[in-house]
């Protein structure tokens, strides 16, 4: 897709990208007069200027994030502060990603919602709820379908890690790690996304 902070008319397929929705979703708002644009003339194609889409996005409460940096967002979830402030730093060294951190799965559930990230790094045990827990809440929300689930633990067992798997979980990593292969995992997996 091309960068998102220069562009100035989209195609549906664009916007649900930015937007973290199905294309039919969009297809069905720019049809009921949800979502403003045109048709291109002679064509079935609609195209939504950037004003119609920013307008839409503050009405539905859709981050602009995305839409103006381009950069790919990340949730860090974990109530150990070390290694929030750890993943703080790189992230913010590396400059590829907007993220937000979290220590509860109920902040974490709040944030999703808000922030739409495109990858979430979640700690397996937190003082709420566990990681496969969180897993098939957001596999349960078609909204949240293109989200990457990089869960990160030192304690879970091989059954546990198996549950993650199939609760929706992309990839588990076992603490310690190396740090530079989590970031690069992180990159990898937003790029296929």
């Amino acid at each position: 897709m091309a960068n998102s902070s220069t562009k100035e008319v989209f195609t549906t397929g664009e916007v649900a990208q930015i937007c973290k929705v199905s294309q039919q979703t969009v297809i069905r708002c720019f049809d009921n007069g949800r979502l403003k644009g045109f048709r291109v003339p002679g064509s079935r194609f609609r195209r939504i200027p950037r004003d119609a889409l920013v307008s839409f996005m503050k009405a539905n409460n859709i981050p602009l994030d995305h839409l103006e940096t381009g950069r790919k967002r990340v949730l860090v979830v974990d109530d150990d502060e070390a290694i929030v402030e750890m993943f703080t730093e790189l992230l913010e060294r590396d400059g590829r990603f907007e993220f937000r951190t979290a220590s509860s799965g109920y902040s974490a559930g709040i944030l999703t919602e808000q922030f739409r990230p495109d990858i979430l790094l979640l700690d397996y045990k937190l003082p709420d709820i566990n990681g496969t827990a969180v897993c098939r809440t957001i596999r349960a929300n078609p909204s949240f379908e293109h989200m990457r689930i990089i869960v990160v633990s030192g304690v879970a067992d091989p059954d546990e890690i198996q549950d993650l798997m199939g609760a929706g979980a992309d990839e588990f990593i076992r603490k310690p790690f190396d740090i530079t292969e989590v970031i690069n995992r992180i990159a990898q997996l937003v790029t296929a996304a």
